[in-house]
């Protein structure tokens, strides 16, 4: 017997390929689900079973209170019975006893045997899920089970089984029952069913691991890659650079007689790969991406707004190779190299040269300079459109007439930026530091402006005043935002500007009171070139809490009195300033202070509106 139990649970270690742990606790698991059952149990009662492989023996031991006669067996137990466990065992004490009903091996075979394979189900579950969430990214085999229209059964190591879907399969490539084949393994979901594994043979990192396993200077990072793009089953470039010098990463990849990227190639069913040396040179990176094109010229055009272009020019026979088959050839290159690549040949580029020339005014000098070689080039344009050849030294002198338009065109932009980073610095500089630390909402304008200014990615007061200065139109035309609103922001954002004479001022009189922050905001503008070294001001402002300045009304300063006639004109409503009477004449007694004072106890009182204030003809 006990041979038998130790072969069955060995039998099932093998074959579950779990731990003995975790089969032996699936067992004690089930057990006690068992004894509960069995005999009724509850839940909250302590109860634990034990194995012995070597006598191949079963054994459930419960908790019970020891009591001086059993009313309930299942929970009580003698006090004789407890103390052959437990000498010093007490009346009322719980102690756990061995309670094995008669006959449990053969019920508990039938009781517990669901519960066991349940367990033993999620242990292999949790296993799976750990092993090959540690194996994301990488590539791993399998053999094909099942291949139906919409994905295909791939099963893999610890009896799992993952799927490729259709968009993951390499186009045109078959793939059949028991075949074994390599998988990029990317996702790992966690399931009530299982883990779910998803597989792909058409991914870029498949190609990329493959080349890491074939390459060895890559797998030890004296090639890198680079750049990958990738059109599955068809074509793919890869862009690589050597980390050490005297390396070359193109021949590493390639092999000696391409033995290494013929591995690759026949992995991926026939898909071509072109293997480029990576540039920090984007017109010869563009270039060399272009292969096996050749190409007379690549000019950049650089938009912060828009993708950068490159305009490429290659010779007319080689027009139809640069772009590809539908594209293709061309539109990889764009993905490897991130530029957006518009291509023409050499006689559309030299068109099109000519009609700047003569179209575009910034180019009215270059014309000039540019006139005899302007009409040379006419002359080739027309012999051509008759379809007349050319020679090759007339291909030669448009590829230099070319190249002297697009330079200019690029070293006309390149001013416009250099422009445009001197404007945006010399505005930099009159925005005082502390304002890019208030945050929008704390500004004092209304509510909803100040979230539709948010919701434009201006975040704090600094980035307002910036972009008023730089663009105020992007400002006004923001939905929500009117002429009458722009009047306040830009006066608000007026008020901020550095200012050195304000900071020598300052420095001359540190002990005058430093103003709060809505002060700040209401300063007379003041045009500076460079930004004022730290000031106390700042420092003083630093402190102020950013919140929303509620402004008080201006009251007129007055001389020196009493605090208390200070209190009494403050709370002193005068109705012909509101516009209620015109005081021709008096109307009160003489004492003029009886006219417009209020008692005692009303001045003491919350101040209001004026609506709220005493009126002077109460009494009359």
């Amino acid at each position: 017997m006990k041979k038998e139990v130790l072969l069955a649970f060995n039998e099932l270690v093998e074959d579950r390929q779990l731990s003995k742990e975790v089969i032996l606790e699936a067992l004690q698991s089930g057990l006690v689900t068992a004894y509960r059952k069995t005999v009724g149990a509850s839940s909250a009662q302590f109860v634990e079973a034990r194995i012995n492989f070597e006598k191949g023996q079963v054994a459930i031991f419960a908790e019970k209170e020891v009591v001086e006669d059993v009313q309930d067996d299942r929970t009580e137990v003698l006090l004789s019975e407890a103390r052959q466990v437990d000498p010093e065992a007490e009346l009322g004490d719980m102690v756990v006893v061995e309670s094995t009903p008669e006959d449990f091996g053969r019920v508990a075979a039938q009781t517990a045997r669901q519960v066991i394979q349940q367990r033993i189900r999620e242990a292999e579950r949790q296993i799976q899920y750990e092993y090959f969430g540690n194996l994301v990214g990488e590539v791993v085999s399998g053999v094909v089970q099942a291949v139906t229209p919409g994905y295909a059964t791939i099963g893999m190591d610890k009896k799992a089984e993952g799927q490729m879907l259709r968009k993951d399969m390499i186009p045109n490539e078959r793939l059949h029952t028991h075949d074994r084949i390599r998988c990029l393994l990317y996702e790992v979901k966690e399931t009530n069913r299982g883990p779910q594994i998803y597989l792909s043979r058409a991914h870029k990192n498949f190609l990329k691991r493959l080349l890491e396993n074939e390459v060895p200077e890559i797998y030890h990072g004296v090639v890198e890659i680079r750049s990958i793009a990738r059109e599955p089953g068809y074509r793919a470039k890869v862009a690589v650079s050597a980390t050490q010098q005297g390396i070359d990463p193109v021949g590493a990849c390639v092999g000696v007689r391409g033995v290494r990227i013929q591995a690759i190639v026949r992995e991926l069913n026939d898909e071509k790969i072109d293997v480029i040396e990576w540039n920090n040179d984007a017109a010869a990176f563009i270039s060399k991406a272009l292969s096996p094109a050749k190409v007379v010229g690549v000019f950049l055009s650089e938009n912060e707004e828009d993708l950068n272009t490159a305009t490429v020019v290659v010779p007319e026979d080689q027009l139809s190779l640069a772009i590809g088959s539908n594209g293709q050839n061309a539109r990889l290159a764009a993905k490897l190299t991130g530029w957006r690549i518009d291509i023409k040949s050499l006689v559309e580029a030299a068109a099109d040269a000519v009609r700047k020339l003569q179209e575009d005014p910034a180019y009215a000098e270059m014309a000039e300079r540019e006139a005899e070689a302007q009409q040379k080039v006419a002359i080739m344009l027309e012999k051509k459109d008759e379809g007349r050849p050319l020679p090759p030294e007339d291909y030669t002198f448009m590829t230099k007439f070319i190249n002297r338009v697009e330079k200019r065109v690029e070293e006309k932009m390149r001013e416009e930026n250099l422009e445009e980073k001197r404007r945006y610095d010399a505005a930099r500089a009159t925005v005082p530091e502390l304002a890019y630390e208030i945050n929008i909402l704390d500004v004092d304008l209304k509510e909803h402006i100040l979230v539709i200014l948010q919701g434009a990615g201006i975040d704090t007061l600094g980035d307002l005043v910036l972009q008023v200065r730089l663009n105020p139109d992007r400002i006004l035309g923001l939905n929500g935002i009117g002429p009458k609103t722009f009047e306040q922001i830009q006066a608000l954002t007026d008020g901020l500007r550095v200012s050195p004479e304000e900071a020598v001022s300052v420095d001359d009189a540190q002990t005058e009171e430093i103003p709060a922050i809505e002060e700040i905001l209401e300063a007379v503008p003041v045009d500076v070139d460079e930004p004022v070294v730290e000031t106390p001001v700042q420092e003083e402002v630093e402190l102020v809490e950013p919140v929303a300045p509620v402004k008080p009304e201006p009251v007129e300063k007055e001389k020196e009195e009493e605090p208390e006639d200070d209190f009494d004109k403050l709370f002193t409503y005068d109705a012909a300033k509101y516009g209620y009477y015109e005081p021709e004449k008096a109307i009160f007694d003489d004492d003029e202070e009886e006219q417009i004072k209020p008692t005692k106890k009303k001045k003491r009182k919350k101040p209001r509106p004026q609506l709220d204030d005493p009126d002077p003809w109460d009494g009359w």
